[in-house]
């Protein structure tokens, strides 16, 4: 008992912080890159792996995060808890670039469906250079962000709203998609496992659904760090997509499986 103890105390003092002060900022730093290396928190907090392991230990007790071979990935349950800020700045440089495949889909003139998801919210450089296009979106920054692009007309869809996600879901928000048909739909989700994708909030999973049901051609965007999570609400499995974009951080092994079983998936960068 004595030796962990002695060990937590020489690993805060080289690092400057406190055992909850370090557990909070790799807490963050999970959230915020929706995976994490031990190796590198060790290094940047300037304490051991052993003591990174505890701390993750600890976290995910906690429900924060889940342990996986050499690093630990964000749990669904906490990212529902994160704002868009924090859930748009991770990843960042990865959702650009499935972004930038996703977006070859694209022709002028087409009515594009586009989630809540900060992973479509990368697209919105590509809509606006794709215009004229229609944009219909239950997502408020995205109405933000293209409400004022030439050439773009927006469709706001009404409903619940939720200010968290800072977007409308549930029911009503399902019924306004019906009365719509789009030619392309752009959307994301939280976990994808076993070959299926897989959401943690209900009310999200009908809108999901509904855009699908009203899309002639869907397009789905994950970055790597979905793969392995685990979340309560099936949302379709990969083949009902018609492409699948993730990043090179997937191994290749899966990306194969999935392949195999009937994906068309696309890597980016």
């Amino acid at each position: 008992m004595d030796d962990k103890k002695s060990v937590v105390t020489e690993d805060s003092d080289r690092s400057g912080l406190g055992l909850s002060e370090r557990r909070e900022v790799i807490r963050r730093e999970v959230l915020r890159q929706g995976f994490t290396r031990i190796d590198d928190l060790a290094r940047v907090l300037q304490v051991s792996v052993m003591t990174v392991h505890r701390d993750l230990d600890a976290l995910a007790e906690e429900g924060w995060l889940t342990k996986v071979r050499g690093g630990a990935t964000a749990n669904p349950s906490a990212l529902q808890k994160a704002g868009v800020r924090e859930r748009t700045a991770a990843l960042n440089a990865e959702k650009e670039a499935i972004a930038a495949v996703a977006a070859e889909s694209l022709h002028r003139g087409q009515t594009v469906f586009v989630d809540e998801s900060t992973t479509a919210l990368a697209l919105h450089p590509h809509l606006a250079a794709a215009a004229p296009l229609t944009v219909v979106t239950n997502f408020f920054p995205l109405v933000r962000a293209l409400g004022a692009v030439k050439g773009i007309e927006v469709i706001s869809l009404g409903g619940r709203y939720f200010p968290l996600q800072e977007a409308c879901l549930g029911f009503q928000t399902a019924q306004a998609i019906r009365n719509l048909r789009a030619d392309l739909l752009f959307m994301s989700t939280t976990a994808v496992s076993a070959g299926a994708c897989y959401h943690r909030s209900e009310a999200t999973i009908e809108v999901k659904r509904t855009f699908m049901e009203c899309a002639e051609r869907s397009v789905l965007l994950v970055d790597h760090a979905k793969f392995g999570r685990r979340a309560p609400y099936l949302l379709a499995p990969l083949d009902a997509f018609d492409q699948v974009v993730t990043d090179s951080g997937v191994d290749e092994e899966e990306i194969a499986a999935l392949r195999e079983a009937g994906a068309r998936v696309r890597v980016a960068g």
